[in-house]
């Protein structure tokens, strides 16, 4: 039989949890996951046992919430030892208006960019990375149908996707992803000279006749712009949340801002805003410089009520990796540039958690039990 806890133990954990920020988003953990508190039940006085359920993957980073956690119940309470687990339970979330998910995808995540050089497929591809290396199973669909880069990006250039009925394509394997992209499908100096309505009947096809085995996030990495092309994907592409790309300077935000009206338009959510460029970080001395302004991004993302994501630097290593076919997370995911990665993609990824599921639920916040 368990022993309850003193009330004044419990309120203590109810206010910890409560409080104590998870790293990576700044937010408690009840805000994307649910949180069960008991008794150990041997004798009165041990340490209780902790399980959070979080709504998206964080089987690398979870020792570090479990590390914070513990250091604030040991100062609250005095407790030493306590048990804490974390667990993971990533459901598929609600899309824009009727359209259904895509077979064998729980949730879509489009990574936009109004305007093109900000480092969009950079992002995407390290945001893919960086939830398969917390446990997620991702795949990666190259939508950039005039300058496709995730073939090159993911060391994949060259090889073709195999069809087994001649009607639908097995996605390639990538870094322990699934990948399908328009590069796969044709010569490497082949211009895309097409109309918009064949972007998008190619787009279709990509998606939706790609054997996608049983992912937890596709992420798609979008054409830049917000024309006719962005707004006819945006309405058939079953989104369950869209991330915009930008740089600090001015001009770079104003096209952000576009982008976001443009996800609005169509009912798609905005999980946040992600800062790329933000500062140059000089090989030599390791000194960052913002090069195209400073505290642009965190402002848009006040003045718009959405979350920085993360503020990414200027650094070679970046571009070497991604131009040889190992991106940062997968070259070096446990190196501060790494780190920067997996915490943008923690954040993205809780963010999503927050949105309705596809049943019209939401997370619960923190629960306690005793028994």
């Amino acid at each position: 039989m368990r022993h309850k806890m003193p009330t004044t133990l419990q309120n203590k954990l109810e206010n910890i949890l409560a409080e104590t920020p998870v790293p990576w988003t700044g937010e408690p953990v009840g805000a994307s996951g649910t949180v069960s508190v008991l008794a150990d039940g041997e004798k009165e006085g041990c340490a209780p046992q902790i399980t959070l359920t979080l709504g998206y993957p964080a089987s690398q980073s979870a020792c570090r919430l479990i590390a914070v956690l513990k250091e604030q119940i040991l100062e609250a309470t005095g407790h030493e030892g306590v048990d804490i687990q974390v667990e993971t339970d990533i459901k598929a979330h609600a899309v824009q208006g009727t359209l259904s998910p895509v077979a064998g995808v729980r949730n879509i995540i489009v990574v936009s960019s109004a305007k093109g050089g900000v480092g969009k497929s950079t992002v995407a591809v390290n945001l893919a990375l960086a939830l398969k290396h917390e446990g997620a199973k991702v795949g990666v669909l190259d939508a950039d149908i005039y300058g496709p880069s995730q073939p090159i990006m993911l060391g994949v250039a060259g090889e073709q996707p195999l069809s087994r009925d001649g009607k639908t394509f097995e996605p390639l394997a990538a870094h322990g992803m699934q990948m399908i992209s328009i590069g796969c499908l044709i010569d490497d100096d082949q211009p895309m000279v097409w109309r918009g309505p064949m972007v998008t009947q190619a787009l279709n096809r990509l998606l939706f006749q790609t054997n996608w085995d049983d992912l937890d996030y596709l992420v798609v990495d979008m054409p830049p712009g917000t024309g006719d092309i962005q707004l006819t994907l945006s309405q058939k592409v079953p989104v369950s949340g869209a991330v915009i790309v930008t740089t600090p300077q001015d001009i770079a935000l104003a096209d952000a801002l576009r982008g976001l009206r443009m996800f609005e338009k169509v009912s798609i959510p905005v999980l946040g805003l992600i800062e790329n460029m933000s500062s140059f970080m000089c090989p030599g001395c390791g000194e960052l410089t913002p090069l195209f302004g400073d505290g642009g991004g965190v402002k848009t993302a006040q003045e718009n009520n959405l979350a920085l994501l993360a503020k990414l630097p200027l650094d070679i290593r970046i571009r070497q990796e991604t131009d040889g076919g190992v991106p940062t997370v997968a070259a070096e995911p446990d190196s501060p540039l790494g780190m920067m990665f997996r915490d943008m993609a923690l954040h993205t990824a809780a963010k999503l958690a927050e949105r309705p599921r596809d049943y019209k639920g939401a997370f619960a916040g923190i629960k306690v039990q005793t028994e």
